[in-house]
């Protein structure tokens, strides 16, 4: 056994409680603390997964040891004269990617949730004994996780390692009954790893990540930096995410999502989860290696601030899916669908105008992950907007150097001079970096798309690659962007979103100069009647859609339990919803740089 060993089991599935024991052969003399993060790496808010630890007891040489609470995370054993062993349990009903979660259908952790730092011994290796629930129900359970065996059959319970804490706790662990298959992209092993009902086409899902994934790696450059890989998926009803890991991802879709038996199409929710696990595959490299030098290390009990997230995010954004199009998995007119998606996205919230790129990294911990009813308002997502900044960024290049020098080029000289050596890039890397490697002085670039608050020239160059961009109205609340219109007369509206999953028609948010605001309408709002016909959720669209632009209406609603009215002109909507197609005019010279742009050539 090494110096620092963990023992998890499920030993309560039924109240979701995971046993933990941590055995410390050589403590502190002065009394061994103890600390579990309050965030977890690729999602910055503070979570404070120590509120979910229950019954910690700490023994040493088979006596009762005392311990002390210091803060909210932080724990210290009084002093021993011997290994002290620590036993604790976990409360775990988090169903998204980012915390523990258990059952008697299947137990899912990350590390930062149930495992214990030993302070002052985080840069020890140490090991890590899986075991299954008791019982005859559960003796179908595997597990499957990226932590090296060490002892352990494969997919089996037993003996894993780590060399450090931190690789300790960024390796996932699925246990249960799960659906299983393994490809090999560019000689290393990767398993796909399905829990919850579903009716996935596992051969073809296999086949299509193996393409997806080779052709990352090879964007980087051979030989991978993992020795194996894994992709955990849940599927459920509905849900949508993902967390990148060093050498696995854990993944949230809708079970409709998947790939189904006999389906050839690659159709819009199959699309959407080949980007997803595109997204936090590129992740690998850019975040999990190549990381900001505020990470380096990761403070896990603290914010951790950066200005560089756009890059990290946005430009991962950016080649998620330009990832399925280079390697042929979708068409180009597909991924002009996807990316007019996202400038639609962007165009739709007034936050872009205020909220520039930089301070939106900055600001990740406190506004983009608690984000409240005036977000569109007031911010401006360093993913979708970090992804046209690539964009911009990748055809300024192209252009600038007469097809000499790409985002490509930058992102290959981020991994050999940051990911490769494990040195954090510093706040002005990446300018940096764009320079050396294209020779250019593009400082007015990033003055504008970093410092700024506005808009980008896409529409010029996208037109450099033979791109047509056109903007049009929206034709309903439903409409994401990226497909022509059916045409007919644009419809009034009020300028507000609903809540979702909700008969009534109570506002979440409220656009900014819209109508609804302008009236005095505001987010909580229950509507009940427009002009004095009752408005649900499933109607109101269709009512105030009825009116011509400029109508003025009444509207009754509640505002906490007491009756207002209000008085609305209401307004056509704004052209924010964009459409790219290919330029069936464009020049020899735009057609070339397309085809090298989406292509990924030189």
């Amino acid at each position: 056994m090494s110096f620092i060993h963990y023992r998890i089991i499920p030993k309560n599935p039924q109240a979701h409680l995971f046993q933990v024991t941590l055995t410390i052969l050589e403590p502190a003399p002065e009394g061994q603390c103890l600390s579990l993060p309050a965030w977890i790496p690729g999602s910055y808010l503070i979570r404070d997964f120590a509120k979910h630890v229950v019954q910690l007891r700490a023994e040493s040489q088979g006596h009762p040891l005392p311990v002390e609470k210091l803060s909210k995370s932080l724990w210290q054993c009084a002093p021993s004269g011997g290994p002290v062993t620590i036993n604790y349990e976990v409360y775990a009903w988090d169903s998204s990617v980012r915390a523990a979660h258990l059952d008697t259908f299947h137990g899912f952790f990350n590390g930062t949730s149930v495992f214990l730092r030993v302070e002052g011994q985080a840069h020890e290796p140490c090991t890590v004994t899986l075991l299954p629930p008791e019982g005859e129900t559960y003796r179908h359970w595997r597990v499957a996780t990226a932590l090296p065996r060490a002892g352990a059959e494969p997919y089996g319970f037993g003996d894993y390692q780590a060399g450090d804490y931190e690789e300790l706790v960024d390796h996932p662990v699925e246990m249960g009954e799960f659906s299983l298959v393994t490809f090999e992209a560019c000689g290393v092993p990767h398993d796909i790893a399905i829990t919850g009902r579903h009716r996935a086409d596992m051969e073809r899902l296999s086949r299509d990540l193996k393409i997806l994934c080779e052709h990352h790696i090879r964007f980087f450059g051979e030989p991978a930096p993992m020795d194996r890989y894994v992709f955990l998926v849940t599927a459920v009803g509905e849900g949508y995410g993902g967390l990148e890991h060093r050498a696995s991802c854990a993944l949230l879709c809708n079970r409709s999502d998947l790939p189904q038996a006999g389906e050839t199409e690659v159709g819009e929710g199959y699309r959407n989860f080949l980007g997803l696990c595109s997204h936090e595959y590129f992740h690998t490299w850019n975040i999990k290696r190549i990381k900001p030098a505020a990470f380096v290390p990761y403070d896990l009990q603290q914010e951790n601030y950066t200005r560089l997230l756009w890059a990290f995010e946005g430009i991962t954004s950016y080649y998620d899916d330009l990832g399925l199009v280079r390697s042929g998995l979708i068409s180009q007119e597909s991924y002009l669908e996807l990316l007019g998606q996202t400038i639609t996205r962007v165009l739709r919230g007034s936050g872009r105008l205020k909220q520039n790129l930089a301070e939106s990294s900055f600001d990740a911990w406190t506004k983009f992950y608690q984000q409240d009813e005036n977000a569109p308002n007031a911010i401006v997502s360093y993913y979708t907007k970090g992804a046209l900044v690539a964009l911009a960024l990748d055809l300024t290049l192209r252009w600038e150097t007469h097809g000499e020098c790409s985002l490509d080029g930058v992102m290959r000289a981020l991994w050999e001079s940051y990911g490769k050596t494990g040195v954090g890039v510093p706040e002005d890397g990446v300018e940096r970096q764009v320079a050396e490697v294209s020779g250019l002085n593009i400082t007015d670039f990033f003055e504008v798309a970093l410092r700024r608050a506005e808009d980008l020239p896409l529409q010029a160059l996208l037109a450099q690659v033979g791109i047509c961009y056109a903007l049009r109205v929206p034709e309903s609340s439903d409409d994401k962007g990226g497909k022509p219109g059916k045409g007919g007369t644009p419809r009034a509206r009020l300028g507000i979103r609903l809540v979702p999953n909700e008969k009534e028609a109570r506002i979440s948010q409220v656009f900014d100069e819209s109508a609804a605001q302008w009236a005095g309408l505001s987010a909580g709002d229950s509507l009940i009647a427009v002009d004095g016909i009752r408005v649900t959720a499933s109607n109101l669209e269709k009512v105030i859609s009825s009116y011509p632009g400029g109508a003025r209406v009444i509207i009754h609603a509640f505002r906490r339990d007491e009756l207002r009215e209000f008085e609305a002109a209401l307004q056509l909507p704004p052209k924010d919803t964009c459409v790219l197609t290919i330029d069936e005019d464009a020049s020899p010279t735009a057609v070339v740089a397309r085809e090298s742009w989406l292509k990924g050539s030189a």
